[in-house]
């Protein structure tokens, strides 16, 4: 398998510069919120052709990634909650 993060480009020109699968204008968020949706890796791929299932791994490991630099800092706001 490539690099997967290859298969992710950054384009400010190409959907307000949000991450998505090189080539296409499919961005890593559109591919989670059909998976939160529910849609199986099957039904993304048969709905979309020009993707295959690498893209689909690929966008999950970028935002798994881009999760762990994710910092929330406590406020007193944040603590009112908990």
């Amino acid at each position: 398998m490539e690099n997967l993060a290859s298969y992710i480009s950054i384009n400010p020109e190409i959907r307000f510069g949000k991450p998505c699968i090189q080539g296409t204008r499919i961005a890593v968020s559109d591919i989670l919120e059909w998976m939160a949706s529910g849609m199986s890796r099957e039904e993304i791929l048969n709905d979309y052709p020009v993707l295959q299932d690498d893209h689909l791994t690929a966008a999950l490991s970028f935002a798994a990634n881009r999760e762990s630099f994710i910092k929330i800092i406590p406020t007193y706001a944040n603590l009112a909650f908990a």
